[in-house]
């Protein structure tokens, strides 16, 4: 809708005023904002250049420019026909273009996991595609077995099983969620969940200790360190200042360290001490921090230096007894039994021929584990932070699961995490753990964002025309999110709504109602003639879920427009949404006398006996 109106524009630099009264004229103000502000603080910035700033107007922004070598914003503030005072003697009249809010890109961007109403259509077709892929992908010769498992929160969303579980036998049957894999490098993960763990508990200072600590026989020659003189030639860092071949970098491959020790390969049967006199005369590959490299020492280091130093066990009992009991991930291990073999799908080559099932020696903590993809989902939940059986808590799986260093262009992911690869998909992070060996092939990834996890197990090569997993979650990731930001979430309610229940301003120039509704969640409506009517009524009403005493977090209905656009302008409705509103302590009337946001930079939004009377 268009309409024309006439007005007058008020100068904020105008000299000497006469009082004058104005009747359904328009006020113009120019303000400069910041990049990020709400509806308040257009309001506020509005009033403090304006010369009627002690009335009530309400607003409209028309303009939203970048201004050159500077990252706020221009705002053109209009304040619609109010019967006010103000003080000008300029009167120009101008016409003002008012056009009804436009709807564009729709948020959350990134909603919040909640439970969802099954069956979801689109959800169905996006796991028929990935049943397709995967089934389509199976080669009787290089692939012949396929299981993948799909996780949504706490529960299995999808599981297939293809191929054949033994090529050699023209009665196989086909694969199952107990079909036993090699698992190869995603062995790694479990190394790294003892450190976490080990940290967590206070065992381990630091994540960010230098291997020295826990290994004071430990040195390598570091010829591309900074440090001047003799102390550059060799990694000790409790004893100068070269950087640390810390535990954090061995765990997500910075840490410099070879990818093998000289001389040895995966079947290297010595044991640590060994492992620590041959690194003393290797070099480093990169400067410890800076650069990512692939290193299947730094994983045996870490967690055999970690069990025998920190724990007093063996690695593979501490993994037993703290992840794989807790789990109840009973198909899971390290030792390649007889009676784990009858259940293990054949591992090939590509020419078809069977792989050895080799022992990996000092190696196995980087790459000897098998498992399932039942084991896997356990797995899985435990990282998301949903399955019943504890790992961590959420702060440490939070911090494990995040980016550590953005790698070269060179190497096979953007960024590395500990211990994962790490790449971007509309817009979250896949963190993934791929792992290879003789035989077979294996990926266990992760969208911590939307509680989402994907684990393929292959016997045979890896294809190498097209990554499974990033086709999967280009079906997975959109139905996901749509799903979630079109499931109404459910708000909490405080114990007593009463103490919060009324009406507030802030600073007398924009007024809000808090009710309760029907469920007792907190309602609260801003009211009264600065309301711009162009903004459906939708977006100007918002619910409070209670977190804690007397903290509540704003909630916009989803799906919601992320900005609503006033010709070349635009409101975020998404940076207001999920901020934080703290109320005050009760007054001695047992009511909150006001509440604070401090996400929105607005403080003092305070308690008013009741409805203002506001004319217009």
């Amino acid at each position: 809708m268009i309409s024309q109106r006439s007005g007058n524009r008020i100068s904020p630099s105008s000299g000497a005023r006469d009082h004058v009264r104005i009747k359904c004229m328009w006020v113009v103000v120019t303000v400069i904002a910041q990049e990020q502000w709400s509806w308040l603080h257009a309001v506020l910035l509005a009033f403090a250049f304006s010369p009627c700033r002690k009335l009530l107007c309400g607003f409209l922004l028309l303009e939203d420019e970048q201004l050159q070598g500077d990252k706020k914003r221009h705002l053109r503030c209009v304040f619609p026909p109010s019967f006010v005072s103000c003080s000008t003697t300029t009167e120009q009249h101008e016409a003002v273009v008012v056009k009804k809010a436009t709807v564009e890109e729709m948020c959350p961007r990134f909603p919040e996991p909640v439970p969802l109403n099954h069956p979801i259509t689109s959800l169905r077709v996006a796991l028929e595609k990935i049943d397709v892929l995967l089934r389509s992908s199976v080669h009787t010769t290089k692939l012949p077995a396929i299981s993948a498992i799909v996780v949504l929160n706490d529960s299995v969303l999808w599981n297939g099983h293809f191929g054949k579980k033994n090529i050699s036998d023209p009665s196989s049957s086909a694969p199952n969620e107990f079909t036993v894999y090699r698992i190869a490098s995603l062995s790694k993960i479990f190394p790294t969940l003892m450190l976490y763990k080990l940290w967590e508990d206070g065992l381990v200072d630091s994540l960010d200790d230098p291997l020295e600590k826990y290994a004071n026989n430990f040195t390598i020659k570091n010829p591309l360190g900074k440090s001047e003189g003799p102390a550059s030639l060799s990694v000790r860092t409790l004893k100068n200042r070269s950087p640390a071949v810390s535990l954090r970098r061995m765990a997500s491959q910075i840490s410099g360290l070879p990818r093998l020790l000289r001389s040895t390969n995966l079947l290297w049967s010595g044991d640590t001490q060994s492992a620590l006199i041959l690194l003393q005369d290797d070099v480093l590959v990169a400067e410890p921090g800076t650069r990512c490299h692939y290193s299947n020492v730094a994983f045996s280091l870490l967690a055999n230096i970690l069990a025998q130093k920190v724990t007093g066990t063996d690695f593979e009992s501490w993994v037993s007894d703290n992840i794989m009991e807790k789990l109840n991930m009973e198909q899971t291990g390290f030792s390649l039994t007889p009676d784990i073999q009858r259940q293990m799908a054949l591992g090939v080559y590509s020419n078809g021929q069977p792989a050895p099932l080799y022992n990996l020696g000092w190696y196995r903590p980087a790459g000897q584990m098998y498992s399932t993809t039942a084991d896997m989902a356990k797995l899985m939940m435990a990282l998301l932070g949903v399955h019943s059986g504890t790992l961590l808590r959420q702060n440490t799986l939070n911090t494990m699961l995040t980016p550590v260093l953005r790698c070269h262009g060179g190497y096979f992911a953007n960024s590395t995490g500990t211990p994962w690869e790490i790449n971007e998909q509309f817009g979250y992070d896949v963190v993934r753990k791929d792992g290879d060996l003789d035989g077979y092939a294996a990926t266990l990834s992760l969208v911590p964002r939307l509680k989402l996890g994907l684990v393929v197990l292959m016997a045979g090569v890896r294809p190498a025309d097209q990554d499974l997993v990033s086709q999967a979650y280009s079906y997975l990731i959109p139905v996901v999110v749509n799903a979630f930001r079109d499931t109404q979430q459910t708000l909490k309610p405080p114990p007593d709504p009463a103490p919060y229940i009324g009406f507030f301003t802030f600073r007398n120039m924009t007024f809000y109602e808090i009710k309760v509704d029907s469920d007792g969640v907190l309602v609260m409506q801003q009211f009264g003639p600065q309301v711009d009517t162009t903004v459906p009524s939708k977006y100007r009403t918002i619910r409070l879920d209670y977190l804690q005493d007397r903290v509540f977090r704003v909630v916009f209905e989803s799906p919601y427009p992320c900005k609503l656009k006033f010709n070349s302008a635009s409101v975020s409705l998404e940076a207001q949404d999920r901020q934080i509103f703290n109320f005050y302590v009760f007054n001695k009337k047992g009511v909150s006398p006001g509440f604070d946001s401090p996400g929105l930079n607005t403080y003092k939004v305070t308690r008013i006996a009741g409805r203002p009377y506001l004319t217009s």
